[in-house]
């Protein structure tokens, strides 16, 4: 099949987290399956643009990837030239595949797809939530939902979700459409720790620790599992990830609050590549406290290197660590998380047991090209609709 994938973001953009990976990780599969996949997306980058070539395609893993010069309004992603791309070339492809909503991308795809009868599927990726949406810019998010976006999710052939729970956020939203497809996120394999940065080797002097590592953000309810720390007094926390609105300040305060500084470490930057690597290898658990998540990718990053997760029930990945029996789930609330730690450290067979099932169910279900092949198989029963 002929793939087009539609962005606002994309590599080498890390700081936006999950959806930078599994887009790709996404495209990159079915690339390997043979098709002919390519990415259209912006070069923003945060405040800047990324390093890269604009206006031609670039070889990413087999992925022929067009980033496009921003322009105004910049917050909305807007970039002028796709806009003419799409216009151009949207009729060349069997299927057109779109990522997140509330963005300028994502709207003009739809509506070029719509134009030249091109069948487009639409994920959200985790956006579609009504308590994040009144959260956040609920005004603008809301009449961009009357406006553009009902439109085009009335008119797209599916809407791709990665849980259940994911399906449900988007029910609630009293929101409609003729075909649901639910596929979760894939996983990349661990790569051996190279060159590792200095304030990462001093952060894990002791191994064991519990790790949360991903964006900084009040989202992720980080405070409460800071709190939750009391109810686990030998427990050592590293947070680690990209700060997003200052959020850092906060987390040094309910550090202060709790009085843990001696055994929490705050890593606010971006860890990728060996960093990561590092941080998941000396560390005993992986906790995920989110408020609420379309899906979870670092959770299946635990998983297939063998660690015990403990998720809260606001996160669709809840769903695989239930069915894998990987770890435990708790609602996300300080004292929920602070049993769930306990429990774990005080059963250190059951929690080595949890790692070896859940990197069994990683390595068995969650590999991309296996994930890449079931989203190929759902295109071609829209394409023959």
């Amino acid at each position: 099949m002929k793939i087009l994938h539609v962005t606002p973001s994309y590599f080498p953009a890390v700081r936006y987290g999950g959806p930078i990976y599994s887009v790709h990780g996404l495209a990159a599969g079915q690339a390997a399956l043979g098709h002919r996949v390519s990415v259209f997306t912006t070069n923003v980058d945060g405040p800047g643009i990324s390093d890269v070539p604009v206006g031609m395609p670039v070889d990413m893993d087999g992925v022929a990837v067009t980033y496009f010069q921003i322009g105004s309004p910049r917050r909305l992603y807007r970039a002028p030239t796709m806009s003419a791309a799409l216009r151009a070339q949207i009729a060349d492809f069997d299927i057109v595949h779109l990522h997140s909503v509330f963005l300028w991308p994502t709207l003009a795809a739809a509506r070029a797809a719509k134009k030249t009868g091109t069948p487009f599927i639409l994920s959200p990726r985790g956006m579609l939530v009504a308590d994040l949406i009144r959260a956040k810019s609920s005004v603008i998010k809301n009449g961009w939902l009357t406006l553009f976006e009902r439109r085009s999710i009335r008119e797209a052939a599916a809407i791709h979700f990665t849980a259940d729970r994911e399906a449900l956020d988007f029910d609630a939203l009293g929101l409609k459409t003729p075909c649901k497809v639910i596929i979760p996120n894939g996983v990349d394999a661990p790569t051996i720790p190279d060159t590792v940065s200095p304030d990462i080797i001093a952060a894990t002097a002791q191994p064991g620790y519990a790790l949360y590592l991903g964006r900084l953000n009040w989202k992720k309810n980080l405070v409460a599992l800071i709190d939750a720390l009391a109810l686990a007094p030998e427990t050592r926390l590293i947070i680690a990830g990209t700060d997003d609105e200052n959020h850092a300040v906060q987390l040094q305060e309910a550090i202060a609050n709790a009085d843990v500084a001696d055994r929490v470490m705050l890593i606010d930057r971006n860890v990728i590549g060996s960093d990561k690597e590092w941080l998941f290898a000396k560390c005993g658990l992986f906790i995920l406290p989110s408020l609420n998540e379309n899906f979870g990718n670092t959770v299946l990053e635990a998983m297939i290197r063998e660690k015990p997760v403990i998720v809260s029930s606001g996160a669709g990945v809840a769903e695989v660590v239930k069915e894998a029996k990987c770890g435990l789930i708790a609602e996300p609330t300080a004292e929920a998380l602070g049993i769930a730690i306990r429990e774990l450290i005080d059963e250190p067979a059951e929690t080595q047991a949890m790692g070896v099932r859940g990197r069994k169910a990683a390595l068995a279900h969650f590999g991309w090209r296996a994930i890449a092949a079931r989203m190929v198989t759902a295109y071609e029963g829209l394409v023959s609709r």
